[in-house]
């Protein structure tokens, strides 16, 4: 068995029999894997993290050609997160970053720039108050990266240059020019607004695009979109989306 280190966020943890753990990680070198750590919860100390959700850790793991389930000889924690986990904003748009995640990557398909994103994600996570606009903008940068990404640049049907109001087609993934809307009668106006912010986000490093002002209109028109397309593509919604939406409909004051 090929023994391999690289970076890894833990995604989720599940026990495994009385003393064992299974977590699903995104790693840097590796994309999606799944990871047995045997007798972690019965001697802890073996181990330098208790891989906790969202944590930043090196890892070190046996890859078996056998099965999709690696062996974890070693976890060392950089970074714990806690202030994620601390707050109930924080935590349901970084649910939501492992989420997408866990559904946009496919086991052990490697993309550094996904994991550099994420990570990056996570850090200001735990440092802006925005909340929201991070899970938003995440939800952009990782639509591109993993190839799923609508189409924006132009139409989606014809291919030509979109001139004057577009339409977005969920079912077509994009938008339609005038001459193509006949395509999908169910595709709905966009502003000229959203398109140029999904353009510039999708563009631009991370780090800088936080600094770009969204008005209620525009952001309102963003989560639509950005939702129905991967409800649509995925086949199901986000069970931490339900939870984003529950908390606003019931105005629960998120810090």
């Amino acid at each position: 068995m090929p023994i391999h280190k690289t970076e890894a966020i833990v995604l989720k943890k599940f026990d495994f029999r009385e003393t064992s753990l299974i977590v699903h990680f995104y790693t840097k070198d590796h994309g999606r894997i799944n990871g047995l750590l045997k007798g972690i919860r019965k001697e802890p100390q073996k181990f330098a993290s208790s891989l906790e959700q969202f944590s930043h850790n090196e890892i070190i793991f046996y890859k078996k050609s056998s099965t999709s389930l690696h062996l974890v000889s070693a976890a060392d924690l950089r970074n714990n997160f806690f202030g994620i986990r601390n707050s109930v904003g924080r935590l349901t748009s970084g649910s939501i970053i492992l989420e997408l995640l866990h559904a946009l990557c496919p086991e052990e398909d490697a993309n550094s720039q996904i994991f550099d994103l994420s990570l990056e994600a996570l850090k200001e996570l735990e440092t802006n108050y925005d909340t929201e606009k991070i899970a938003t903008f995440f939800k952009i940068k990782i639509l591109a990266l993993s190839g799923f990404k609508p189409h924006f640049d132009s139409c989606v049907s014809c291919s030509d240059k979109i001139n004057g109001q577009a339409k977005f087609s969920v079912l077509l993934g994009g938008l339609l020019c005038g001459r193509c809307q006949h395509k999908d009668l169910a595709s709905r106006q966009i502003f000229r607004g959203t398109i140029a912010s999904i353009l510039y986000i999708e563009n631009n490093q991370f780090r800088n695009i936080l600094n770009l002002g969204l008005n209620p209109q525009i952001k309102k028109e963003l989560d639509f979109v950005l939702n129905s397309f991967l409800n649509f593509h995925l086949g199901k919604k986000l069970k931490s989306e339900r939870v984003n939406e529950y908390l606003k409909e019931s105005d629960f004051v998120k810090v």
